[in-house]
C-alpha cells in the first residue's frame, strides 16, 4: 500500500496528539541525551527525520561507494570478522603460550601488547624501565625476544597486529626479521603495525620524538612496506585511545579522520602515490556503550572518509577511498564494581561492532579494570565474539539495519557534526597545529568532565557504580606479574649483549645515524640492518633521540 506525504504527516500529527494526551497523565523517564550529546527527539524517529537522504548517494550498496553499509559486497557471509585478543605480558615466552592457547580456543588473529619501556624506546635494563617490564605488555628488547614470541606460529597463516607507535618501524623490522631467519617470503606477510603517532601526543603519552620527525618515521614506513611488505597494514589510525581519553563518538570520527588527512597529506609531501598507499591504511574505532550510536558511528566514518579521500585528495581508486577497521570494545566503560556485569557491557559492544561492519574485533575481558586478565576472562572474552558469530544470527545479513529511521538520522547527524569539526582544524592549519595549540586536548577534557559530573550526578546511571549497588563484593582472582620476571629479562638481555659482534653493531648504528641525519636516508632499511647486527630497542631509539631530539609536552589549560 502506497500513501503520499501528505497522508503520512497527518497521521504523524494525530500520533503526536495521543502522545502528548499520553505524556500529561504519566510522564515517563527522563530521557538523556547521547554520549555525544545529541538530543533523543521526545517523539520518534520516522521518515520525515531522513526525507533529504539520498539513497544511492549516502546510503548505497554494501562494497560500493560511499560504502556506509560496509566494505565489501557480501560482509560477514564471505568470511567473519578476524578476532584478534589482544594480549601481551611478562617475557615473550609467557605471552608466546598465551597467544598458543587463544589459536587453540578459536582465535583467528593475533594483536601484541608491548610493556611501557618497549614503547618508548628503553631497554629492560634502563634505569627508566625499573619497576615497569612486562607490566602492562610483553618485553621485547632484542630480535631474540621477537624470536621467541612467535616461536612455533606461522607467520605467514596469521595475521599479526602490533600496538606500536614512536618504536614501530623498530619492532616491524623485527618481525620481518623474524620471518626472514623463518625461510618466509615478506610479501606474504600480513597484519597492522599501530604507527599512529599524532594520537600519542594527545591521549597516550608514548611519543618520543617530535612531530616532525616522527611523521618522518611513519611515511618512511609507508614506503618501505609498499615496495617490499604489500600486504601489511601500515597504519591503524586510531580513534580508540582519544575515545578512552573521555570524547564522545562525533569527536572520535573527526579526530581521527582528521589524523587520516595529516597521514595522507604528509605521504603525498614525501612523494608517495595516495592511488598506492590509500588501500594499506586502517583504522581502530572504540565500541563504547551507546549500542545504537556506535552502529551509526561506524557508518558516519566510512561515507565521510570515502568523500575526503575522493574530494579532498582526488582519489579515484576505490579500494584506496574504503575505510577498513578494527574495533576493540570500552574498556573505559569496564568497572572494577560487579566485574561480572562487564560480560553484558562487552556482549553489547560486540554486537554493534558487528552491525557497525567492523573488519576485526577484541573484546575486552571482564576482570581488566581490576588487572591484566586471567586466561578464564579472556576466554569468556572471546567465546563472546564466537557467540555472536555462530550463534546469534546476525552475520547471515548483509548491514541490517540500513533503512532505519533512528540509525539513518544518527549517522546523518555525525557525519555532519565530524565534518564540522574536520573544517575547524583544517581551518587551523591541520591536525598537527591543532594538537600543539592545545585544541584537540582541551575538547577530549572538558568532554570528560562533563561526562564524570553526570555520573556523579546521577544524570547518567553506570549499574554497580552510582545505582544498583552491592555493599559486599568478591573480587575474583587476578592475574599478578611475579617481580622474577623482570629480573629474568634483565639477566636474559645482558646476555645477549654479550653475545654480539661489536664491531657490526656499531657500524650499522653508525648507517642508521646517517640515514636520520639525510633529510632524504632511507631510515627504515637501516633499522633492518641494525636489528640483524643485534641492536636493541634502546640502541636504536637512542640513535634516533640523538638526531631527533625528544619531544616535551605542555600543560594544556
Amino acid at each position: 500500500m502506497s500513501y503520499s506525504k501528505e497522508e503520512f504527516e497527518k497521521g504523524y500529527f494525530r500520533y503526536l496528539e495521543k502522545l502528548k494526551k499520553t505524556q500529561e497523565k504519566s510522564p515517563g523517564r527522563k530521557l538523556h541525551p547521547s554520549l555525544s550529546g545529541e538530543a533523543i527527539p521526545d517523539d520518534l524517529y520516522t521518515p520525515l527525520s531522513i526525507e533529504d537522504l539520498d539513497i544511492l548517494g549516502d546510503i548505497g550498496f554494501p562494497g560500493e561507494p560511499p560504502f556506509t553499509r560496509g566494505v565489501q559486497s557480501n560482509m560477514y557471509r564471505g568470511r567473519l570478522w578476524t578476532m584478534r585478543q589482544y594480549a601481551g605480558f611478562a617475557t615473550a615466552k609467557e605471552t608466546n603460550r598465551r597467544y598458543r592457547f587463544l589459536l587453540e580456543k578459536g582465535q583467528t588473529g593475533l594483536s601484541v601488547a608491548f610493556d611501557l619501556p618497549t614503547q618508548i624506546g628503553y631497554d629492560s635494563d634502563h634505569p627508566m624501565a625499573k619497576g615497569e617490564v612486562g607490566k602492562v605488555g610483553v618485553a621485547i628488547d632484542s630480535i631474540q625476544d621477537m624470536e621467541i614470541l612467535f616461536d612455533g606460529i606461522p607467520l605467514d597463516q596469521v595475521s599479526t597486529s602490533m600496538t606500536i607507535n614512536s618504536t614501530a618501524s623498530i619492532l616491524l623490522a623485527m618481525y620481518i626479521t623474524v620471518a626472514k631467519r623463518k625461510g618466509l617470503p615478506v610479501e606474504k606477510l600480513r597484519g597492522t603495525v599501530q604507527n599512529d603517532i599524532l594520537k600519542e601526543y594527545v591521549a597516550r603519552g608514548t611519543y618520543i620524538y617530535p612531530p616532525a620527525p616522527s611523521m618522518r618515521l611513519v611515511t618512511d614506513l609507508f614506503r618501505y612496506c609498499g615496495a617490499n611488505v604489500p600486504q601489511w597494514n601500515v597504519i591503524s589510525i586510531s580513534g580508540y585511545h582519544m575515545r578512552e581519553a573521555g570524547c564522545d563518538a562525533i569527536q572520535e570520527v573527526a579526530f581521527t579522520l582528521a589524523d587520516g588527512i595529516e597521514y595522507v597529506r604528509s605521504a603525498i609531501e614525501a612523494g608517495l602515490n595516495v592511488e598506492q598507499f590509500g588501500d594499506r591504511l586502517s583504522f581502530f574505532f572504540n565500541s563504547h556503550i551507546n549500542f545504537l550510536e556506535e552502529i551509526a558511528k561506524f557508518r558516519a566514518a566510512r561515507r565521510l572518509w570515502f568523500r575526503i579521500m575522493s574530494e579532498k585528495f582526488g582519489v579515484k581508486s576505490e579500494r584506496a577511498c574504503a575505510l577498513r577497521f578494527h574495533t576493540q570494545t570500552a574498556g573505559c566503560t569496564l568497572t572494577a564494581q560487579q566485574p561480572l556485569n562487564n560480560i553484558v557491557r562487552v556482549a553489547l559492544q560486540t554486537l554493534a561492532a558487528v552491525l557497525g561492519g567492523t573488519q576485526s574485533l577484541h573484546t575486552n575481558s571482564y576482570d581488566e579494570a581490576l588487572a591484566l586478565p586471567t586466561e578464564e576472562a579472556v576466554k569468556v572474552a572471546l567465546r563472546t565474539q564466537q557467540i555472536v558469530a555462530y550463534e546469534s544470527g546476525v552475520a547471515d545479513f548483509v548491514d541490517p539495519l540500513a533503512g532505519s529511521y533512528a540509525i539513518e538520522a544518527l549517522t546523518n547527524r555525525i557525519e555532519q557534526k565530524a565534518r564540522e569539526y574536520i573544517e575547524k582544524i583544517e581551518g587551523m592549519g591541520g591536525m598537527i597545529k591543532a594538537i600543539e595549540n592545545g585544541f584537540v586536548q582541551r575538547e577530549i577534557q572538558n568532554t570528560s568532565y562533563m561526562y564524570q559530573v553526570a555520573i556523579e550526578e546521577k544524570k547518567r546511571i553506570v549499574v554497580g557504580v552510582n545505582e544498583f549497588i552491592d555493599e559486599e563484593e568478591k573480587v575474583p582472582p587476578t592475574l599478578k606479574i611475579d617481580p622474577a620476571i623482570e629480573r629474568e629479562q634483565v639477566e636474559r638481555l645482558r646476555n645477549f649483549k654479550n653475545s654480539r659482534n661489536a664491531s657490526v653493531l656499531s657500524t650499522s648504528l653508525e648507517k642508521l645515524e646517517n640515514a636520520a641525519k639525510d633529510p632524504k636516508g632511507k631510515i627504515f632499511e637501516n633499522i633492518l640492518d641494525a636489528v640483524s647486527a643485534g641492536a636493541t630497542v634502546g640502541e636504536i631509539s637512542d640513535v634516533l633521540r640523538k638526531v631527533f631530539g625528544e619531544y616535551r609536552g605542555s600543560p594544556i589549560v
